[in-house]
Order: C-alpha cells, then sequence, then structure tokens
C-alpha cells in the first residue's frame, strides 16, 4: 500500500430534502460515507468507507489520515498473514487508543479502513468477499479475530469448533443462496417525515414487488404512531411481518409503556427503545414485552465486541443488528457472529445508509453458509437509497439479496459520483 491518490474523501447525498431516513432522533440526516482508497504499486486498489449522517463526516476524515501511517507501507500479504495482529495495531497504538478504545469516530475510521483491506483482499483473489471469506480454512478465519475482552463467552477454540461442524451442508447451503438468496425486509417505506400519501403508495408498491416484512420509525408521537402502525399493519396484512423503531428515543420505563401501546399490531420487535450503551435497560425492557411476544432488537451503534458480548449475557436483546462499520470491519463482526451463534439469537444486521447494504450482504451470506446454518427469525435489512452510486450495486430479487458476482466487498463507489457529492472544503468547527 503506498500513498497514491486521495487516501480518503468526504462524500455527502442531501436526503434530508426528501426526508429519507428520518426517524425520532435523527430528523434530517444526509447520508454520507468517509470513503477510503488504498492504492498498491501493482495497480490493484481496495476500496473502503464508513457511514456518516452529514456533518462531522471531516472528523472521521481526520482520524482516517491519523491511522494511515499504520497502512501504507504494508503489503497485503504482511497485513493478512497476521490479521490479527494487524487489526490489533489499528485499535491498540499506544497514543490513539486513548481516544476510543474500540469506539466513537476512531473506531468508525478503523472500520473504513479495514473494510478496504477486506475489498482489497478478495480482489487480489478474484473473488466476491462472502465467497472468498467462506473457502477459507476454519483456522485462517479465526486468526483474524481478536479474542481480547471476550474469552469468558467465546474461546478461540470454540469458535474453531463452531466453524468447522459448519463445515457440513456449507456447499448446499452456498448453492441455496445463489439460487434463491437471503431474506430481506424494506424500512423504505415508512420513514418518519412521509406524509400517509406516501406510505400508503410506498407499501402498495412493495407488496406488488414481494415485500411481506415491513419496518417502521416510530418514537416522536404516541398517538400518530398508532396511527401510523394500524395503517401500515392494514396495508400489508395480518400474515405479513412488522417492525418499529424508535431510534434511541425513550427511557426504559417509557419504552415498556410505549411499545405495550402499539403491541395491537403484533411487531415482532422493537428496535433501539433507549440508549444503545444501556445494556442493563435492553434487558429490563425485553423482560417486561416477553409477554406481549415482542423482541428487542439493538446493535447498529453498539460499540464493539464488548459491548455485544454483554447484551447476550444479560439476555438483552433478542436480535443481534451488526453493522459493517461501527465495529471494527470483519474481523469484528465475525466475533460478533460467532458469540450470537452460541447464545443462539439471530443476526439480523442493519443496512440501508450509503453502501451498508453493499457490505453488510457479504456478512449475512457468511453467517449462513458458515456459522449459522439457519434462516429462522433472521433478514436484512434494505433501504433502496443511493446504490446507483456504486460499481456493484445489491441486487434484490422476489425480497431477497442475491449474492455479488464481481470480486471485492462491493463498496467502490462510481468516480462521477464521488466528484459531484465530495466536500470539496471542510472545516472543523471553532
Amino acid at each position: 500500500v503506498y500513498r497514491g491518490g486521495r487516501l480518503v474523501r468526504d462524500v455527502r447525498f442531501p436526503t434530508s430534502l426528501e426526508q429519507h431516513g428520518s426517524d425520532a432522533m435523527h430528523t434530517d440526516p444526509d447520508y454520507s460515507a468517509a470513503y477510503v482508497v488504498l492504492d498498491t504499486d501493482s495497480g490493484l486498489k481496495g476500496f473502503g468507507l464508513t457511514f456518516t449522517l452529514g456533518k462531522g463526516t471531516e472528523i472521521v476524515l481526520c482520524a482516517v489520515k491519523a491511522l494511515a501511517g499504520l497502512v501504507i507501507g504494508k503489503s497485503l500479504q504482511e497485513i493478512v498473514s497476521n490479521f490479527r495482529g494487524f487489526y490489533r495495531l489499528l485499535t491498540s497504538d499506544g497514543q490513539m487508543r486513548w481516544l476510543g478504545p474500540e469506539k466513537g469516530v476512531i473506531h468508525l475510521a478503523t472500520a473504513a479502513v479495514l473494510n478496504a483491506v477486506w475489498d482489497l483482499w478478495a480482489r487480489a483473489e478474484g473473488k466476491y468477499h462472502a465467497m472468498y471469506l467462506s473457502i477459507q480454512d476454519p483456522k485462517q478465519i479465526v486468526s483474524c479475530i481478536d479474542f481480547r475482552y471476550i474469552t469468558d463467552v467465546l474461546t478461540e477454540e470454540e469458535a474453531l469448533d463452531i466453524l468447522v461442524k459448519a463445515q457440513e451442508g456449507k456447499k448446499q447451503r452456498e448453492d441455496q443462496m445463489l439460487k434463491e438468496g437471503y431474506p430481506a425486509y424494506t424500512t423504505s417505506c415508512a420513514w418518519l417525515g412521509y406524509s400517509d400519501q406516501q406510505l400508503k403508495q410506498l407499501c402498495s408498491d412493495a407488496l406488488k414487488s414481494g415485500w411481506t416484512r415491513f419496518k417502521v420509525k416510530v418514537g416522536a408521537d404516541l398517538e400518530d404512531d398508532i396511527r401510523r402502525c394500524r395503517l401500515i399493519r392494514k396495508m400489508i396484512g395480518p400474515s405479513s411481518t412488522l417492525m418499529i423503531d424508535a431510534n434511541q428515543r425513550w427511557d426504559v420505563a417509557e419504552a415498556i409503556s410505549w411499545v405495550s401501546r402499539l403491541a395491537e399490531v403484533k411487531p415482532l420487535w422493537i428496535e433501539e427503545p433507549t440508549s444503545p450503551d444501556d445494556i442493563l435497560g435492553h434487558a429490563a425492557i425485553s423482560k417486561a414485552l416477553a409477554p406481549l411476544g415482542i423482541g428487542v432488537a439493538t446493535g447498529e451503534q453498539c460499540h464493539n465486541r464488548v459491548m455485544f458480548k454483554q447484551f447476550l449475557q444479560a439476555s438483552a436483546l433478542q436480535f443481534v443488528q451488526i453493522d459493517s462499520c461501527r465495529l471494527g470491519s470483519v474481523n469484528e463482526n465475525l466475533a460478533v457472529l460467532l458469540m450470537a451463534y452460541k447464545f443462539q439469537v439471530p443476526v439480523c444486521p442493519h443496512a440501508g445508509g450509503v453502501g451498508l447494504c453493499e457490505l453488510v450482504q457479504h456478512l449475512i451470506l457468511f453467517d449462513y453458509i458458515c456459522v449459522s446454518a439457519d434462516l429462522r427469525n433472521r433478514m436484512c435489512e434494505y433501504v433502496d437509497h443511493l446504490h446507483e452510486h456504486f460499481t456493484s450495486p445489491v441486487v434484490i430479487q422476489d425480497a431477497h439479496y442475491m449474492p455479488p458476482k464481481d470480486p471485492g466487498y462491493s463498496c467502490e463507489m462510481l468516480e462521477e459520483s464521488v466528484n459531484r457529492h465530495e466536500q470539496k472544503k471542510t472545516e472543523l468547527l471553532a
């Protein structure tokens, strides 16, 4: 890897203009990305990103640039032959570690850099990422994971055992995914800022396209939530699956009370009911809502594998929602997939944004083929925005993610799109 072109760029899309992505806590998001390009002297490039909501992306760029010295000058083989060590190098720098550790802006930057490394590795082998990961020897996969702080729940030996046992039937599951794809749900119909007319039209269009799983944003106004959820439940019918998402809006008691009022629409889960850091609060909500048949889902803003470990230990969630950019890329997501399997909690990743669908499709394919071997209560979020800006956009067929065909980790953006939407000048606020 050498300093060729521009290592990282600030790319922003004005999605707030039409209220795309709006929820109870983020009323005007502009879907954006810190976009990383790794150049090599062989001419091969690796592309990675981390997702943001607009303002503040320039801070992530600063963090990426601070990590650059740990990457530039290294060969791909040098990195991947000791990937655990490289992950730890990025997350354990004696001075920069203080900014996390393994959380916040510095961890978002770490994810962007590592996503680009995984993309480079798959491209070097001419394979799409999930397929390349799935053909790795289980020992090679385990060697990519940093088990520090989680061995009380998952040891390296246990992880290896899970992966070895999942070798049985792997080829059949791989063929199944190539033929049928991975089940998805849509969040595109019911952003909080959409009008009733928009909700009805989008739900109607989605139903015609084969969607049977829908998520609704809630949390701003209880009576309005009841009305909107009733409207959508009526539109999609009793046999379709409905989820609700509060994006961290409530205190614990308020969450229990509010969701209890929404139980009539039979949601499968309430997502992010309270602070993403409140593990015991999520446990209390989970316990209170269990008699209503409503699970708790969270994880898109869960800092790291250690917090996921505690969520699982505390039975604080019934659906694990990994994010391809919040955690430290594939390396850390592998740890969470394996812990979730051990606790028998289904993984239903967070996606949407800019490039999150493109990235996370690889993780769910790997999870099914090489870890869980189970599709019960499993589905991946899909949001129909901004895919046209990628060289290998996701392919959805009959409400399923179809496996990618192009080499890499699917996060290369069209140069024209990057040039058009890049913030040419970004200044840190005084």
